[in-house]
């Protein structure tokens, strides 16, 4: 049985899936390929057969040369918060699929976005109703241009706080578009508001076109858009890829992912203090980041 419990030490029969974030100087160029080195320490060795020891070099793994797609935000307007995306080790990250008889990592750039008040809450009064939180059928746009390829609507919407069961793989998603954006990008948009979406498998979406509003439907427990870029039109059958925003400001960041416990549970946002806003170009945002999206 599988455990999210960082651990260095495996037991018989177990196996372990490693993240590792390798990070470059700015400017360097990035490595056509990286090499991995595992040292295991035996807890009872064997002599000759079974050192004590053991260190294996892994073959020499090709670096990705897919380019990050460039977008345009899938939201307007200022407070809208970066949940569970790169760089932290958030579920969305550590989420692996077992599909077909192979792990696929969907959610890995995935950022989850909720929209704080100008009294830096998330929601007023009832918790458990979405008409609770001001951004509850906020639109969702087209973040470039590309035809529809799946539509799912007709979920109902869930209870705020609750953790949604008898869910099935396809619902997982709640009521979402998958839209493909070119070079082998899809953009998923998930967790739409029942009733809401405006398209169809085979329209040609223009960026920023309004394609639904922001729901709690699917695998939700609070209204938000699940947004992320994936290698095939599957939602979970699929690996997650990098993409970056063509613009946008960053006018803060929360103190910690404590912090967003907290707002989940009524509390107002906690910021690292002293933060300076600033104008982004052609990055990605970074978990527990706050931004406005102008267009």
């Amino acid at each position: 049985m599988g455990t999210r419990t960082s651990t260095t030490d495996l037991g018989p029969g177990q196996r372990a899936t490693v993240w590792l974030d390798v990070s470059l100087p700015t400017g360097s160029a990035v490595p056509k390929q990286l090499s991995h080195r595992v040292v295991v320490k035996v807890p009872k060795p064997a002599p000759p057969l079974v050192p004590p020891v053991v260190t294996e070099d892994v073959a020499p793994v090709t670096v990705s040369a897919h380019l990050p797609a460039v977008l345009e935000p899938p939201l307007r307007g200022p407070g809208w918060l970066d949940g569970n995306s790169c760089c932290d080790m958030t579920p969305h990250r550590m989420a692996l699929n077992p599909i077909d008889g192979k792990l696929w990592g969907a959610e890995r750039f995935a950022i989850d976005y909720e929209q704080l008040q100008p009294n830096g809450q998330l929601f007023a009064g009832d918790r458990a109703k979405n008409e609770s939180y001001a951004y509850f059928g906020a639109d969702v746009h087209a973040v470039a241009d590309g035809p529809v390829v799946a539509v799912l609507d007709g979920l109902p919407e869930q209870v705020p706080g609750d953790n949604p069961t008898g869910l099935t793989l396809a619902q997982y998603g709640g009521n979402h578009v998958v839209q493909d954006i070119g070079n082998g990008n899809f953009a998923f948009y998930a967790h739409l508001q029942t009733g809401s979406i405006k398209v169809k498998p085979g329209d040609q979406l223009s960026s920023g076109q309004v394609l639904g509003h922001v729901g709690n439907t699917g695998n939700s427990t609070g209204p938000h858009l699940h947004f992320h870029v994936m290698s095939t039109p599957d939602p979970l059958r699929s690996d997650g890829l990098p993409f970056v925003f063509r613009s946008f400001k960053l006018t803060g960041r929360l103190a910690n992912m404590a912090a967003g416990d907290a707002l989940e549970a009524g509390q107002p946002a906690q910021l690292q203090p002293g933060f300076s806003a600033r104008d982004e170009n052609n990055v990605s945002p970074l978990n527990l980041d706050v931004m406005t999206y102008d267009r």
